[in-house]
């Protein structure tokens, strides 16, 4: 075999590694996307493909003959079980109690064939290679492989593909080595059945090519079933999934799976977040938004006169682009960002805080609750403490901290890992019908004294007035305080309470 030969099947091992890891890390965010547990999802996900490498390395030594046949009839199996993971596993979901079972046996079934394939092609090539060259060159085009796809996945494939179409993608790339490995390895290929073998990659590109059309229908489908309700937009950003859906009650938004309201009695929730903070400012003047990029925090705000300037700092511009251009939530955030007062910037708040040298009268915090690592370092020590930097001494400060009912530890974890850096903090609730019981914090910095709010002359308040407003500091006895340890950037014990205690079976 001659330089140019054994090149491509270097290039066949690059192959075999960026799809390897892309099946992997589409398992992984599958997993995290839909049941919601993602760090305890993701590890298992890695220790289930990893082992399953181990047990495919294993099973190689039984293979004696036919290696360049067995070799492409693996290929062609990763093909069809990787490529078509990603929608498998989506329709999956709403029909089947064993999801995890379906979820994991899938991850290991391609770790296995992933595993067999690598040593395989060791074994062509170590005729015409001393073994330290095999080696060395193997793993470094294994190696680089790895590379490509931890780069792909997060900037190009997530965003411009989507998770099913990167799939089906992919599963088209392994079938296309497989028909390549039929030409490529055909010195040393019996001549039967390879006109067969070359007959069944075309069947399964073609399989895949056929679900790569079908992708957008697959993905709307297995959503609406999901989300209970019908898709009346979805978008795939770097960041996040975005599906806004619609059904009898109104339409809602959801982010990566997670409902963010329902536009039916969102104005509970934001009214609740907003007023106190507000009203307990004489004249509130310089407002920030922290995350709330579908514009309802900011209506609530723009309701007081005093109010000059609203900086909203939310880390997607597809979520503020919808927000100003969808018709119906434009509608309902009264065209918000059509105020001259509104300025937006599209930035991570935590990289935007430490930044910043403005000071503001009130800071609203409304991020998505702290599921995953991402998310949970905004709810810092280190992020309150930059934060207190950026408020006035008389400033009062609100946030969302999930359900103190559901998710107890969560919700006093948010309040104590504030008082840990001098915040004085009132803990507050609504109930909201489409969410329960929810949970906020008022806080002033720097241990300033804070009392009960007295809510403000406003007009156009659906939910909130003078008794209603008092009624939310009272808590009862069963949202009492639990003490929890201070969520830090170097433990984020707040994401693994929040984990434990949002556990949602499928």
């Amino acid at each position: 075999m001659n330089r140019a030969p054994l090149f491509l099947l270097y290039l066949n091992v690059l192959a075999i590694a960026t799809c390897g890891l892309i099946y992997e890390l589409l398992a992984g965010t599958l997993a995290s996307y839909l049941l919601g547990d993602s760090v305890t999802q993701f590890s298992l996900v890695i220790g289930v493909y990893l082992s399953a490498l181990g047990v495919g390395a294993w099973l190689s030594q039984y293979v004696e003959e036919k290696l360049a046949r067995t070799f492409i009839e693996v290929e062609l199996a990763l093909a069809l079980v990787g490529g078509a993971s990603a929608p498998l596993l989506f329709v999956a979901f709403a029909w089947i109690d064993w999801f995890r079972i379906l979820l994991f046996g899938i991850v290991f079934v391609i770790g296995v064939l992933v595993g067999l394939e690598l040593p395989l092609l060791m074994r062509i090539l170590k005729e015409h290679l001393d073994f330290n060259d095999l080696v060395s060159r193997v793993l470094t085009f294994d190696y680089i492989g790895a590379l490509l796809a931890s780069l792909m996945f997060p900037i190009l494939l997530v965003p411009y593909l989507g998770l099913v179409r990167t799939s089906l993608v992919f599963g088209i790339l392994n079938a296309l080595v497989g028909l390549w490995g039929t030409y490529l390895l055909r010195p040393i290929l019996s001549p039967r059945g390879l006109g067969a073998m070359r007959g069944r990659a075309v069947l399964a590109i073609g399989i895949l090519v056929i679900g790569i059309i079908k992708s957008d229908a697959i993905t709307t489908w297995s959503e609406e079933n999901m989300l209970s309700g019908s898709i009346v937009y979805a978008e795939q950003t770097p960041f996040q999934r975005i599906v806004v859906t619609k059904n009898s009650r109104g339409f809602q938004l959801h982010l990566n799976g997670h409902l963010q309201f329902n536009s039916v009695d969102e104005y509970r929730y934001h009214e609740s977040l907003v007023h106190p903070p507000m009203s307990s400012i004489p004249n509130p003047e310089i407002v920030l938004v922290l995350g709330g990029g579908d514009g309802l925090a900011v209506r609530e705000i723009l309701k007081y006169e005093t109010v000059k300037a609203v900086t909203l700092v939310d880390i997607d511009p597809a979520i503020t682009n919808l927000a100003n251009r969808l018709p119906p939530m434009k509608e309902l955030n009264h065209h918000a960002y059509d105020d001259n007062r509104v300025t937006v910037v599209n930035r991570d708040a935590f990289m935007w805080i430490s930044e910043c040298r403005q000071q503001f009268d009130a800071v609203i915090i409304d991020f998505p609750d702290p599921n995953g690592f991402a998310i949970g370092k905004l709810y810092t020590s280190r992020f309150f403490r930059m934060l207190s930097d950026r408020m006035k001494d008389d400033a009062v400060l609100s946030i969302q901290c999930t359900s103190p009912l559901v998710a107890p530890k969560s919700y006093w974890c948010v309040l104590q890992t504030m008082e840990s850096v001098g915040f004085t903090v009132l803990p507050y609730r609504v109930s909201v019908p489409t969410f329960g019981v929810w949970g906020f914090g008022l806080a002033r910095a720097r241990n300033q004294p804070l009392d009960r709010p007295v809510l403000s002359d406003i007009d156009e308040l659906r939910f909130l007035n003078k008794e209603v407003m008092s009624d939310l500091f009272d808590l009862p006895a069963d949202m009492s305080r639990v003490e929890t340890e201070v969520n830090q950037l170097n433990n984020q014990v707040l994401v693994r309470y929040y984990e434990s205690e949002w556990n949602v079976q499928p």
